[in-house]
């Protein structure tokens, strides 16, 4: 009797707890960022099962309605004009209201890769302080991916989104950077570009599992990947801490490098991008 109560207890104090949870919104859903012109997108996050959840866009001042289902998680797709901001997103839930501001809707590029893609000018370009100096773009921001690995996949990372400016630039990756800009330059819309790159990786560790598991050989491969200091090593554990929260984020392609180190064949690597 006394054990049934003891778990009446902890039951009513770990609802009690829940019911007095915020909502909250994916941490890729930051102020500065770019989301995908002339398209349905989708923007999810956490709330309370059965919590009502809006989310109102300023381009149209239209609201958008989910219950929170059984798994806490809610979703919404939402419309997005042609390029144009700075906007602004309301998200209420029952108890606390989130806005996002400074929105632009534009173009959104993922750049991936190890060290060619994770190069910053403050690591050394050809004249780095000249174009560290005229980096201020407004309409260009950066969403840099946080390091870290994972044995599952995971439904949220870790970054924020950024204006491009002299101080943010330089230790962006230049790539990243100089792809923006160009791109910027020619179609004269908001970029928004992620970084999601780790120095000295193989393409092993940023491949979904499942490619793995439909290939013994490839599998056999990954094993003999040799440990180095810079880097994790064990297949899948970036993809799933770096890659796999944006599978819902709608982007317009991907940049990335051509790297040495990877044992897996063209038709493998085309995986990393099924995501989207």
């Amino acid at each position: 009797m006394k054990s049934n109560r003891q778990f009446l207890i902890v039951s009513f104090f770990f609802f009690s707890l829940l019911s007095n949870a915020n909502v909250v919104v994916s941490n890729i859903f930051t102020d500065h960022m770019v989301i995908q012109r002339n398209a349905e997108v989708e923007i999810w996050g956490w709330a309370n099962l059965g919590e009502e959840v809006t989310v109102t866009t300023s381009w149209n001042n239209q609201e958008y309605k989910v219950i929170t289902p059984l798994s806490t998680k809610w979703e919404l797709s939402i419309n997005t004009p042609k390029a144009g901001g700075p906007y602004s997103i309301h998200i209420k839930g029952k108890t606390n209201d989130i806005f996002l501001n400074d929105i632009l809707i534009g173009e959104v590029w993922l750049c991936s890769g190890q060290s060619n893609m994770e190069w910053s000018a403050n690591l050394g370009i050809d004249n780095a302080e000249e174009e560290i100096k005229n980096a201020t773009h407004p309409n260009i921001r950066f969403f840099s991916v946080d390091k870290r690995t994972s044995a599952s996949e995971q439904d949220n990372l870790s970054g924020s989104w950024v204006v491009c400016s002299p101080e943010s630039m330089q230790d962006f990756t230049a790539i990243g950077y100089f792809f923006s800009r160009r791109l910027q330059e020619e179609i004269n819309i908001p970029i928004g570009i992620i970084d999601t790159s780790w120095g000295a990786t193989s393409a092993e560790v940023w491949t979904p599992k499942s490619v793995f598991d439909e290939s013994e050989y490839l599998s056999e491969q990954a094993k003999k990947i040799e440990k180095n200091i810079w880097a994790p090593i064990e297949p899948s554990i970036l993809f799933n801490a770096m890659i796999y929260p944006l599978k819902q984020f709608k982007i317009a392609g991907h940049c990335g490098i051509k790297e040495s180190q990877t044992r897996l064949t063209p038709k493998a690597m085309k995986n990393f991008f099924q995501t989207w």
